[in-house]
């Protein structure tokens, strides 16, 4: 079996590759490891092999994994899991970005909980690019109001888009949504100087991302294999 650091250097590869053959610089993309469910010392054999942006969808569980690596002091955490109203605090405390914003109610929290001292938060709009019940985020045709209205709130930055397409689509359905998506983020960045980010892709879509124009990959399985079972 593949250690820990030899799938990062797989997945890395892959990256280059997708981004060479779509005429891309390999550092226009940005790797971020999904870490949730996977323990501290993953975290920190990858930070030693140099990533440094990590991904969390369950609070109470990533709080933990951050006081046992108060250590690596140039850690980037991310948020990206649903965002319940008791626990914005927290998130606007100990997380760099969010990328899982879909109600001004939640941008109005993190906004207000974030610490005048602290940089603004980075966040990203979560998109329903393909309108499934079971998912979070906007409709495609409400992201222009939807980030006007996050121009309100001084400590936060709107860094860009984030999606999770539907799940075992046709090649053709999944290039449409992931095609979609690289419009309305053209769209968004032509109006906003700060938005820089658009984060889709995970380990079973990584090169059809990057072709359509991703900056974020969120690879999980690939680095660490499956995810253990896991409730906050």
């Amino acid at each position: 079996m593949n250690s820990i650091i030899d799938r990062l250097k797989e997945v890395r590869s892959s990256i280059e590759s997708a981004c060479l053959q779509s005429n891309r610089s390999p550092e226009s993309v940005q790797l971020l490891a999904v870490s949730k469910t996977k323990p501290a010392d993953k975290i920190r054999q990858l930070y030693q092999a140099g990533q440094r942006h990590f991904g969390e969808n369950y609070l109470q569980e990533a709080l933990q994994k951050q006081l046992q690596l108060t250590d690596l002091s140039d850690i980037v955490w991310h948020f990206i899991g649903p965002i319940q109203s008791n626990k914005t605090r927290d998130i606007a405390t100990h997380f760099t970005w969010v990328q899982s914003i879909d109600r001004l109610k939640i941008a109005r929290r993190l906004n207000e909980q974030r610490e005048q001292h602290m940089p603004p938060l980075n966040i990203l709009i979560q998109v329903n690019i393909d309108d499934e019940q079971s998912k979070a985020g906007i409709a495609p045709d409400q992201l222009a109001e939807f980030a006007a209205e996050l121009q309100q709130f001084p400590q936060l930055k709107l860094r860009g888009l984030m999606t999770l397409p539907a799940a075992n689509p046709t090649a053709e359905q999944q290039r449409q949504s992931l095609t979609a998506m690289q419009r309305l983020f053209s769209e968004l960045k032509s109006q906003y100087p700060t938005v820089d980010t658009l984060s889709m892709g995970m380990s079973n879509d990584l090169e059809t991302a990057i072709a359509a124009g991703s900056t974020m990959v969120r690879i999980g399985t690939a680095l660490f294999g499956a995810r253990d079972t896991n409730k906050e």
